[in-house]
């Protein structure tokens, strides 16, 4: 039988500040329904997911908080750029921030996140999903890559 060749995907997450909170969701207790590559299951996560063949990291950004949240981001911006793995998967992660938008975060995809919750930035909540916590990470140090040792 032919080995599988791995592959890196890209991925985004995303930030949604608001009176210096952020929004993170809870994802699924159970690894086969948090979909999630890194198997990273009952963790706290932005708003992300994969970039879909032909979107700008933009359009992905509107499209998965929408999918996700229910909410209209307007006019993302790339922060940061990331290059995490672990055993189950390597992805390529750009950080995006959105100041403005329209509705508020519901549940949309109840088998993925069971809940979004708006945290202060001083006290965030774990279990954390890796991906999302070094976008964070970016944010908060200001800097666009951090090369994790």
């Amino acid at each position: 039988m032919k080995e599988e060749k791995k592959k890196v995907g890209a991925g985004l997450g995303v930030i949604l500040v608001h009176d210096g909170k952020i929004l993170l969701g809870k994802r699924h207790p159970d690894p086969d329904k948090a979909d999630s590559a890194f198997r990273s299951a009952g963790e706290w996560c932005l708003p992300g997911g994969k970039l879909d063949f032909g979107e700008t990291f933009e359009e992905g950004a509107i499209r998965e908080v929408k999918e996700e949240t229910g909410i209209i981001i307007k006019t993302p911006k790339v922060i940061s750029v990331h290059n995490f793995k672990n055993q189950h998967a390597h992805f390529m992660t750009i950080g995006l921030v959105a100041t403005s938008w329209k509705g508020e975060a519901k549940v949309m995809e109840p088998d993925e996140i069971t809940q979004w919750k708006w945290f202060s930035l001083e006290k965030l909540p774990y279990p954390r999903y890796f991906p999302s916590f070094g976008v964070i990470k970016n944010y908060l140090k200001n800097k666009f890559y951090i090369k994790e040792s």
